[in-house]
């Protein structure tokens, strides 16, 4: 039996990721290790800070040691420390957004990045840029930065996240061809974002799923 093993900075993705688990790889091996101070302290510092990254790198070992075939780093907010991290882990590390922004850069010229968080949306925007440099393609990336929304999240307020979401994807459409959802929690509301923007609607869990298939069929 293979073994995947995910690195949360929060708690509320697990759930979601284990379904999608479930149904595209159902048996594997799957572990899952959460310290969800991690994304708390990025958000804090307003990026990536040197402690975060450590913990990081240290948990990405962990996960070699629990026999892990392929790790998944389920945050877009730190991919750039998993990338970083690759040269020092002796199993394939996945990002969550990797194979989503291939696909966006693959299909798109003008996509816009929707975020609640400068610390996700600015990763993301760097991460799609890399893949059209990779593609040799132009592409225009439109800042959707949701303001407000993780506030309002966070205050119990989830019905306030989700219209300022709706609000700015609204917004950011008129001068996009995609949308692409930063964070892998926004993924609930892919359908009703695409219903009333009219364009497509990236997220990340299954797409990163479905990359973590394809590298365990190689192995």
């Amino acid at each position: 039996m293979k073994t995947v093993v995910a690195v949360y900075t929060g708690q509320g993705l697990a759930d979601p990721l284990k379904a999608i688990f479930k149904e595209l790889l159902p048996d594997i091996r799957l572990v899952s290790i959460i310290d969800d101070s991690l994304i708390g302290d990025v958000v804090q510092a307003g990026g990536v800070p040197p402690g975060v990254a450590r913990r990081l790198v240290q948990y990405f070992h962990n996960g070699e040691e629990l026999g892990a075939d392929v790790i998944l780093n389920t945050c877009s907010s730190v991919g750039e420390v998993a990338d970083a991290a690759r040269k020092l882990i002796g199993v394939p590390i996945v990002k969550i957004d990797d194979l989503m922004a291939a696909k966006a850069v693959e299909g798109y010229s003008r996509i816009a990045v929707l975020a609640t968080l400068p610390s996700t949306l600015a990763p993301t925007m760097r991460l799609i840029q890399s893949k059209a440099k990779q593609a040799g393609k132009e592409v225009t990336v439109v800042n959707g930065l949701a303001a407000g929304a993780f506030d309002a999240l966070v205050s119990g307020r989830p019905e306030e996240h989700d219209a300022i979401l709706l609000q700015t994807a609204i917004e950011v459409s008129g001068h996009a061809e995609v949308i692409v959802l930063a964070q892998g929690s926004m993924a609930r509301m892919e359908q009703e974002l695409q219903a009333a923007t009219g364009i497509p609607v990236l997220s990340s869990p299954r797409f990163g799923i479905e990359q973590v298939k394809e590298l365990l069929d190689t192995l």
